[in-house]
């Protein structure tokens, strides 16, 4: 009997088995691997924006030193991760434009500024908090399953925290260093950011700057716009979790159900066992 010698791998499988690896780390598909990845993402994302909201505050210089170059690290870490993440999309122009990429590419502009000196683009450092928008578009959070009215409400939740994050970083960014009595702290910012919009505007903290005029009048038009949209679904959700039903589907797992249901809407397995 004759045996046929094994082949070398070509380059072009070579090429298949490295992307795949990418794939399960970098890529859009729900791994083991890739949830280790996104929950360091997000460990990094955390650190970061606790730094920069340390850093607002009287500090020793050492301490703030150490802090900038830590979050330099980071920094360098989130551009690497970023052109994984590029090298890893199957189609490379459709993934620069998409929300994802857009958003980790303000993330990293800084690093950029850093070496051109833009100071202006510094300030997009603080939208690196939306880069936790991947954590909750998935059904999956921190590798346990999460049901997708859980998900939404989850996604309400961080959606109006993080555009309150991204203004008062913004708002304290600008005004501070023309108004420093008014806006000393990040909670001073956090604090305005809330009250504008909210439109409840007390009025006790007022930017000076044109350009801190220019975020007001975003964040009270942001104000308007989103959060009675945002409370509208959240209102919503919870009516349609009160009036749902819990019973675990046998074929799927699936615990929420509507009140009248008799199949499982995501498997069409009967609910209820007939006698």
């Amino acid at each position: 009997m004759t045996t046929v010698p094994s082949q070398a791998p070509t380059p072009t499988d070579l090429d298949l088995a490295h992307s795949g690896i990418l794939q399960r780390y970098w890529g859009d598909q729900d791994t083991p691997e890739s949830r280790w990845v996104n929950l360091l993402v997000a460990v990094l994302v955390f650190c970061s924006s606790t730094f920069f909201v340390v850093e607002t505050y009287p500090i020793p210089p050492e301490v703030r030193l150490w802090l900038e170059r830590v979050d330099r690290l980071i920094l360098g870490l989130f551009v690497v991760e970023y052109l994984l993440r590029l090298a890893a999309a199957p189609q490379k122009l459709r993934y620069v434009v998409s929300l994802y990429s857009l958003i980790d590419l303000l993330a990293i502009l800084p690093f950029f500024a850093g070496l051109t000196d833009i100071r202006f683009i510094r300030l997009l450092r603080w939208f690196r908090i939306l880069r936790l928008l991947r954590l909750v578009e998935g059904k999956t959070l921190f590798g346990q399953v999460i049901s997708a009215d859980s998900r939404i409400l989850l996604r309400i939740f961080f959606t109006l925290f993080a555009i309150v994050f991204v203004y008062s970083g913004l708002i304290y960014q600008v005004e501070h260093p023309v108004n420093p009595g008014a806006f000393a702290t990040f909670l001073d910012a956090f604090y305005f950011s809330v009250v504008t919009m909210t439109t409840v505007g007390f009025g006790d903290l007022t930017p000076t700057s044109e350009l801190g005029r220019l975020l007001t009048v975003l964040m009270i038009l942001t104000g308007i716009a989103l959060i009675p949209w945002q409370v509208g679904e959240l209102i919503k959700q919870l009516v349609k979790s009160g009036n749902s039903v819990q019973w675990a589907c046998p074929g799927c797992g699936l615990s929420q159900h509507d009140g009248d249901a008799q199949f499982c809407k995501r498997c069409g397995t009967p609910l209820y066992p007939r006698d």
